[in-house]
């Protein structure tokens, strides 16, 4: 169960500090405060793991048509319906949130991989 703390903890802590790095790199997308930051990273987790994986099978012709580059516009969508839900996360538009989503999961795999909390193979 420790285990699985520190990697909740750890993913919510890449995925906190990878929108706060894409909130500076894209002018479209703006956090009013630090707590708004933080509750977008939980409530992103949240999407990826439950809404994110039924709009995969919903869209699963589409995606196998596009050769699964239909998969960064979901990525996109739960960017999108973050922003919506919290109150203090706005993104401009789907285009910032098509190329911040490209930005934050490249972010998280990176900075995961280097913290030690990326997949490991067996």
């Amino acid at each position: 169960m420790h285990n699985n703390l520190t990697r909740f903890l750890l993913h919510w802590g890449v995925t906190s500090l990878s929108l706060w790095v894409a909130s500076y790199v894209f002018s479209g997308i703006r956090f009013a405060d630090t707590s708004s930051l933080i509750i977008s990273a939980l409530l992103l987790g949240f999407a990826n793991a439950i809404v994110r994986p039924i709009l995969i099978i919903l869209t699963l012709p589409l995606t196998l048509l596009t050769l699964g580059f239909f998969l960064l516009v979901l990525n996109a969508l739960m960017l999108l319906l973050v922003s919506s839900l919290v109150s203090g996360f706005t993104i401009s538009g789907f285009w910032t949130a098509f190329f911040a989503s490209i930005f934050i999961a490249v972010l998280s795999f990176v900075m995961s991989g280097l913290l030690g909390g990326g997949t490991k193979l067996r």
